[in-house]
This record gives C-alpha cells, sequence and structure tokens, in this order.
C-alpha cells in the first residue's frame, strides 16, 4: 500500500502542478502518512481535518517564505489525496470527523479492504515509481543526488515536453 500512494501521488501532483521546485520527497510522505495509523486503525489522519490542519500549519508557518512554502504545500495537498485514494471520503462518519463522531475510529484501515487490487494497486505504484525515475533522469547520478538532498526534479528535464509530431 506504500508503493501505491507514493507512485500515484507523485505522478499526479506532477501532472497537476508540473513544478521542479515541490519537496516531492514530502509529497510522497504525505502520501504514505495515513498508513502510520495501521497498528491502531482508523483515526485523525484518514479524516479531513488532518490535511485541513496541515494547511494551516504550512501558511501559517512560511508567511513572507515563498519558496519554502512552495516546498512544504505538497505534504498537505497530497494528504488530501490519500483520502480520496483509499476511499476514505466515500466514509462520511470518518472524513467528516469530528463532525461525524467517532464511530469509524478503531476500524480498520480503508487500505486493507482492497483484498487483492491491495498486490494491483502496489504493482500500479511501482510502475508509477519506475517511469517517475526515468522521466525526471533520476537514473543519473547527479540528479539521483540533488532529488535525494532537496526533493527537487532537474529543471532541464523536467520542463520538457514531448514532441507534438511536428
Amino acid at each position: 500500500m506504500v508503493l501505491f500512494y507514493a507512485g500515484v501521488a507523485w505522478v499526479a501532483v506532477w501532472t497537476i502542478f508540473r513544478s521542479p521546485a515541490l519537496d516531492y520527497r514530502l509529497v510522497m510522505l504525505g502520501a504514505v502518512l495515513p498508513v502510520v495509523e495501521l497498528p491502531l486503525g482508523t483515526g485523525p489522519l484518514h479524516t479531513l481535518l488532518a490535511p485541513v490542519v496541515a494547511l494551516i500549519v504550512v501558511m501559517a508557518v512560511t508567511q513572507r517564505k515563498r519558496l519554502v512554502r512552495r516546498r512544504w504545500l505538497g505534504l498537505p495537498i497530497v494528504m488530501f489525496v490519500h483520502l480520496v485514494l483509499d476511499g476514505s471520503i466515500a466514509r462520511p462518519e470518518l472524513f467528516w470527523w469530528p463532525l461525524g463522531g467517532a464511530g469509524a475510529f478503531g476500524q480498520s484501515l480503508p487500505e486493507l479492504s482492497a483484498g487483492i487490487w491491495l498486490l494491483v494497486g502496489e504493482l500500479i505504484g511501482l510502475g508509477a515509481l519506475l517511469w517517475a525515475v526515468g522521466r525526471f533522469g533520476l537514473d543519473d547520478a547527479d540528479r539521483r543526488r540533488r532529488f535525494l538532498h532537496t526533493g527537487q526534479l532537474d529543471r532541464t528535464i523536467a520542463g520538457e515536453e514531448p514532441d507534438a509530431g511536428c
């Protein structure tokens, strides 16, 4: 369940924002963060409240620090994405907590109810991660080092668009 969220989130955030300046390590962290509730069952990280609080904290702490904000915004954004991908959004008593009550807390994670689709999802996530490694040239040691150190992508590779057939 980790590869699915990390890979799909990275590719989705890249596709939507096309920003080499985001910290894609934080994007992947935000995507898998709710999975830490696995031993306890569902909890606050599977609710709308968690990404909203994370977004408020990022916005408050990074006032007048545009580049720092850009780097950290990926974390709460992808926490929202996780709620969609794992189906938490379809469980109103969980998604709208505390407004919907705490009745869904402690139940098994939505991710675990996928059955065989859990394996399929992990394969999709692995494919997305491998695509991203190739797309952003992370097989090159210098680019990979930069990515591991900053989470950012090489602008020369990230900005390239495929030929339109002209």
